[in-house]
C-alpha cells in the first residue's frame, strides 16, 4: 500500500510518500480502507521532536475513517462493509481508570498514529473497541474531522467545565480544530461565544458559525476587549489551548467564580497566575485531556443529527501530506484539512459547502 513515512523526526522534508507492507491483523482487530485522515497539531510534533513517538518508520494520522475490510476470528462486533470513524486512544482496559469509564486517565493508553502507525496511509489496522460505526449522513471528511478536535472539546467544555446555557464564553483561536470544534458546542451548549483569531478573514468565518463577539488578538489585547465588553465583568469561561503566550490575558477575562478549562500548551507549557486574585474572584482552572469513547459516540450522533459540523479547510490527497503541513505551520488554515488517498475524491464537510 501507499502511505506517508518517516524515518527518523525533523522537518517537513522527512516526509516520504512510499510503497509499504499492508498491515496484518491479530484476532481481535479490524481492517480499515481509509477513505480520510484529518491532519492534527499533534501530527507536526510528532514528526519534529515528540519523544513517544514509535514505531520507527512511523506512520502519522489519528483521525480515521473508511471502510472494514476485514475483521479478525475474535470480532463480532463490526462487519466487513461497515463506514466507520475510528476512536483515537487505546486504552489498556484494566487499569483503576478504565474500569471506572475515564479510559482518558489511563496512564498505559496508546494513541493511534501517535504510538502506533496510522492514518496516513491506505489501510490500517485497530482495535475493534475502536470501532463507531456512522451513517450516510456523514462524509467521511467530516468523520475524520470529529475525534480528536470534537472529542478534546466536548470533555472540556460539557464534561470538566460543565458549561450552562447563558455562560459568556471565551473560544481562543477559533481558526483552529478544536477552537472552531470548541465554537460550535459552545453555541449547541446555549453560550454567547466570544472569540479570537489572526485576521478579519478567520473572525468573518467564526462570525458564520455564530461567535456573537470577535477579536483580533494581534490587534488589541484581548483581555481588556473582553472587558470592555461585558462592562469590566469578564467571562463565565475560557476554553484555553494555546499556553504560556495566552495564559495570563486568559485568566485576566474571567468573571468571579468563572471557570478556565485548559487541553494543550502550543506556545510553551509554563504560565504565571496571580495567586492573590484567583482566590479573592473564586476562579477554578481545570485541565482536560481528550475524552471517553462513549462521548465520541455522542458528538457521532450530533453530527449525524446535523447539530454538530465539521469545519473543513481543504481536502488534500495523500501525497501532499507534506502541504498540509506547511499550511498548518503557517496557521494559513480554518478548521481541520483532511488527507484523502490519491485518486479517491471526496466531499468537504457539508457546513463548509454551505458557507
Amino acid at each position: 500500500m501507499k502511505a506517508i513515512v518517516f524515518h527518523e523526526q525533523g522537518g517537513i522534508d522527512k516526509l516520504r510518500y512510499e510503497d509499504v507492507p499492508d498491515p496484518i491483523i491479530n484476532p481481535t482487530e479490524i481492517l480499515v480502507k481509509v477513505q480520510a485522515c484529518a491532519v492534527n497539531r499533534l501530527d507536526i510534533r510528532a514528526r519534529h521532536d515528540r519523544p513517544e513517538v514509535q514505531p520507527f518508520p512511523h506512520i502519522l494520522g489519528s483521525d480515521i475513517a473508511g471502510d472494514v475490510v476485514e475483521v479478525g476470528s475474535e470480532v463480532y462486533n463490526v462487519n466487513c462493509g461497515d463506514r466507520v470513524v475510528l476512536a483515537p486512544c487505546i486504552p489498556c482496559g484494566q487499569c483503576a481508570d478504565c474500569l471506572n469509564g475515564d479510559e482518558n486517565m489511563c496512564d498505559n493508553q496508546v494513541l493511534i498514529g501517535f504510538q502506533t502507525n496510522g492514518g496516513y496511509a491506505e489501510y490500517v489496522k485497530a482495535p475493534a473497541q475502536n470501532v463507531i460505526p456512522i451513517s450516510s449522513d456523514l462524509t467521511y471528511c467530516d468523520a475524520a474531522a470529529i475525534p480528536i478536535a470534537y472529542l478534546t472539546a466536548w470533555h472540556m467544555l460539557v464534561t470538566r467545565a460543565e458549561i450552562r446555557p447563558g455562560d459568556d464564553v471565551l473560544i481562543l483561536s477559533a481558526g483552529s480544530g478544536v477552537g472552531s470544534a470548541g465554537l460550535q458546542i459552545a453555541k449547541l451548549c446555549g453560550a454567547k461565544v466570544f472569540t479570537t483569531a489572526s485576521t478579519d478573514e478567520k473572525l468573518e468565518r467564526a462570525r458564520q458559525m455564530g461567535a456573537d463577539f470577535t477579536i483580533n488578538y494581534t490587534q488589541t489585547d484581548f483581555a481588556e476587549a473582553i472587558l470592555d465588553a461585558t462592562g469590566g465583568r469578564g467571562v463565565d469561561l475560557v476554553f484555553e489551548h494555546v499556553g504560556a503566550a495566552t495564559w495570563e490575558q486568559s485568566v485576566a477575562s474571567l468573571a468571579k467564580n468563572g471557570r478556565l478549562v485548559t487541553c494543550g500548551v502550543t506556545t510553551g507549557n509554563i504560565g504565571q497566575i496571580d495567586i492573590r486574585k484567583m482566590y479573592q474572584k473564586q476562579i477554578s482552572i481545570m485541565g482536560s485531556a481528550l475524552g471517553t469513547t462513549s462521548e465520541l459516540r455522542t458528538i457521532i450522533r450530533l453530527a449525524e443529527q446535523g447539530k454538530l459540523s465539521p469545519i473543513i479547510d481543504r481536502v488534500l490527497p495523500l501525497s501532499k501530506a507534506a502541504e498540509a503541513h506547511r499550511i498548518i505551520e503557517a496557521r494559513r488554515h480554518f478548521g481541520k484539512i483532511c488527507l484523502c488517498p490519491d485518486g479517491v475524491e471526496q466531499a468537504a464537510s457539508s457546513f463548509t459547502r454551505r458557507i
